[in-house]
């Protein structure tokens, strides 16, 4: 697989994107799931990157964290141990989400529907890993019981709607960007 310096540098913008607004989230923090533009950030890179680069930047942005530069939201900001942390299942589901919008507008970008259903996606993703990985970890690594329900009102109701004005404007500006350059 090769990449292209113009491929490394976009992958590396939107890895430095991503470590930059959650950098810009720690700022009043202090619930358990902070609130966070990183979502609108992977949307984005699926959309305009594509599944192969838009998933590379967010591992890029995933790795950099793991290997212990603080880029991350929540402490400890970096590190391997970062992985037992119950938020890290959304970072894991950040590059399947980029990977599978990609994916899906690959030779379809035609309207603002399609576009909008890829990032609807990603959403999906994101939720459908993140949210098991929280209830695991809480459960079975940190040792408080939480029930399903108490997960859903803690990581999901908080943000999902949120999340779907970013999937409007992720897919808006994925749009307007691709018909601009091409």
């Amino acid at each position: 697989m090769k990449f292209s310096a113009r491929d490394i540098a976009l992958a590396g913008m939107f890895a430095a994107l991503a470590a930059i607004v959650a950098v810009l989230g720690r700022f009043g923090i202090t619930a358990i799931v902070p609130f966070s533009l990183q979502p609108l950030v992977v949307l984005l890179a699926g959309g305009l990157l594509g599944a192969r680069l838009g998933a590379m930047s967010i591992s890029v942005y995933v790795l950099m964290g793991l290997i212990g530069l603080p880029v991350f939201e929540k402490p400890p900001f970096g590190g391997p141990a970062y992985i037992l942390q119950p938020t890290f299942g959304f970072l894991i589901a950040f590059i399947a989400a980029a990977y599978v919008i990609g994916k899906l507008l690959e030779g379809k970008k035609s309207g603002f529907g399609c576009y909008f259903m890829a990032m609807l996606a990603g959403l999906f993703i994101i939720y459908a890993i993140g949210l098991p990985y929280f209830y695991l970890i809480f459960n079975f690594y940190i040792g408080k019981a939480m029930p399903v329900m108490s997960v859903i009102k803690i990581a999901f109701l908080p943000f999902v709607g949120f999340d779907l004005l970013k999937a409007i404007m992720s897919a808006s500006l994925a749009m307007a960007v691709s018909r601009r350059i091409g």
